[in-house]
């Protein structure tokens, strides 16, 4: 499909939030399709992550990707993939509150809703840190499935001002599909933290699936010497799966 891409300002609790809207271009008659809310990185809407939100509404979907520290920078400030952007984008992790997050779940999902190409069904994706926030994002009501890819400071709970993320423990309170995918060779989410994401869901009785490549943290970002192309494509149809079957 043909995808067209704009930008709309939302209004949060905390200001004001650019949304990146990836759609297919020319809606069939009355055909809609589902809604994807889609978190990047730390280093917002980059290139890899305009590149994989624009993918997957070449695939039939409308996707928002928020850009996650509107309360910290101007709209459509980008971080560099450079010491200085990790920094950066580090430091904002740790000084935005949990809330503030959810609160955009709500804003955003209502915005999808109200797109006139969307069928008013939402599912939620990340990558890193947005791994974790589509995570978090799957406690909301409307979200019926959820792809984390790599998704960080779960099992250490250090996501957010003072370091002191719920997550984990609200695991229970997930009604969403979620599909988990992991990079065996990642060092921000070791063996031992994996395990404790997985029992936590088990435990839960989450309806959940679970993979595990070998490879690197950000293998699905197509800039740099961690890219897999070949895993990407194969961990980006399981997300297709996902999505097919649930939205």
């Amino acid at each position: 499909m043909i995808v067209r891409t704009e930008f709309r300002d939302l209004d949060t609790p905390t200001g004001a939030m650019r949304c990146h809207v990836y759609a297919p271009a020319a809606p069939a008659g009355d055909k809609r399709y589902p809604g994807l809310l889609l978190y990047p990185e730390i280093y917002q809407q980059t290139g890899p992550i305009a590149r994989l939100s624009a993918q997957f509404a070449g695939h039939g979907y409308v996707v928002m990707a928020p850009e996650i520290y509107h309360e910290h920078e101007p709209p459509g400030t980008v971080l560099a993939y450079d010491t200085a952007g990790t920094d950066k984008g580090n430091a904002y992790k740790w000084a935005t509150k949990l809330s503030t997050w959810d609160a955009d779940v709500d804003v955003i999902v209502r915005a999808l809703k109200a797109h006139p190409a969307c069928n008013g069904r939402v599912g939620a994706v990340g990558f890193c840190i947005g791994g974790h926030l589509a995570f978090r994002a799957a406690l909301h009501r409307e979200i019926r499935a959820t792809c984390c890819f790599y998704p960080t400071d779960i099992h250490s709970g250090t996501l957010g001002e003072g370091k002191h993320a719920d997550t984990l423990a609200r695991v229970g309170e997930i009604e969403a599909e979620i599909l988990m995918i992991w990079g065996r060779q990642d060092p921000h989410i070791p063996t031992e933290g994996r395990a404790a994401i997985y029992q936590a869901l088990l435990k839960a009785e989450r309806v959940f699936s679970w993979h595990e490549f070998n490879a690197a943290h950000a293998f699905m970002r197509d800039e740099g010497a961690r890219y897999d192309p070949e895993i990407a494509r194969a961990a980006f149809t399981l997300a297709l799966n996902l999505f097919e079957r649930t939205l």
